[in-house]
């Protein structure tokens, strides 16, 4: 029987800065618009990181039932495992879509009803990264999903509740924050490509193999750089402070680029998620010492 620190593990915590980055550059974006509304910002965290933990599980339960956990080199997973079982999983997941639902519905209320719309599909996103007859994540689309969803739709979405407007530098720091989302995917499938293969789980590592997959990671956090300089020219120059998040990435980057494999990529994901995290901070910061 799975214990609570296993299931504390199985949310995944180490990804959660991927739910907290985007929150935080879309309030900074609104509060340099001169519009934060705090609470609805820390709404838009509560579904921002219920959605990240109702990911985490869902996997957990498709990979689970279909083998692919089997034989794992990262942490340990709850039904792969056998801690858990199937159903109890599957029921964690849904309980943290609940919890997104219901912040997702007050906002909604409270700014514009197709709001939940853009939620509904969000949560279907969510399961079926992995779930379903055919799951998106075993097709080589996971990245182009995580940039859409803990990218545009996070950042430009927890700007607008508080806004109501369209500000493109919603949409920059958006592109900065899922590039560095997509790279902690990116490092995941890159170490999972010997198991994901023989499981028969084609994700975008797969498809494209180890040398070209260690070649977009690299490309990624260049589009991070590249957004925060975005950011900068609409916003303030201050902004430019968000580049020290490449001090995160270069230990990373060399990893990757020298050939890691298995466990020595496990380090990557955890600086790659404080980059993202550290890029969100203090672009953030900027933008509201600044507004």
């Amino acid at each position: 029987m799975a214990t609570t620190s296993d299931w504390i593990a199985g949310a995944r915590p180490r990804t959660l800065p991927a739910a907290v980055s985007p929150v935080l550059a879309g309030t900074g974006v609104a509060a340099y618009a001169d519009a934060a509304v705090w609470w609805k910002a820390a709404l838009a965290l509560v579904v921002s990181l219920a959605l990240q933990v109702a990911v985490n599980y869902a996997n957990d339960y498709s990979d689970g039932i279909r083998g692919t956990d089997d034989e794992r080199v990262g942490p340990m997973r709850l039904v792969g495992s056998g801690a858990a079982a199937p159903g109890a999983v599957k029921r964690a997941a849904f309980l943290a879509f609940g919890v997104a639902g219901v912040a997702g519905l007050v906002l909604a209320a409270t700014t514009a009803w197709w709001l939940v719309a853009v939620g509904l599909v969000s949560v279907a996103a969510a399961w079926f990264y992995t779930g379903g007859r055919k799951p998106y994540g075993y097709l080589g689309l996971g990245e182009v999903m995580v940039f859409v969803f803990f990218g545009l739709v996070a950042v430009i979405g927890t700007t607008y509740v508080q806004t109501e407007s369209w500000e493109w530098a919603a949409l920059y720091a958006a592109v900065g924050v899922g590039a560095l989302a997509c790279a902690i995917l990116v490092v995941n499938n890159l170490r999972d490509i010997p198991t994901d293969t023989v499981s028969g789980k084609r994700t975008l590592a797969v498809v494209l193999g180890d040398r070209h997959t260690r070649r977009l990671y690299l490309a990624l956090v260049i589009v991070a750089a590249v957004a925060v300089v975005a950011v900068a020219a609409v916003t303030t120059w201050f902004a430019l402070l968000g580049l020290a998040f490449v001090l995160l990435t270069v230990p990373a980057v060399r990893t990757v680029l020298a050939g890691a494999t298995g466990p020595g990529l496990i380090p990557v994901l955890q600086q790659t998620g404080l980059a993202e995290l550290l890029w969100a901070a203090l672009v953030a910061g900027a933008l509201i010492a600044r507004s």
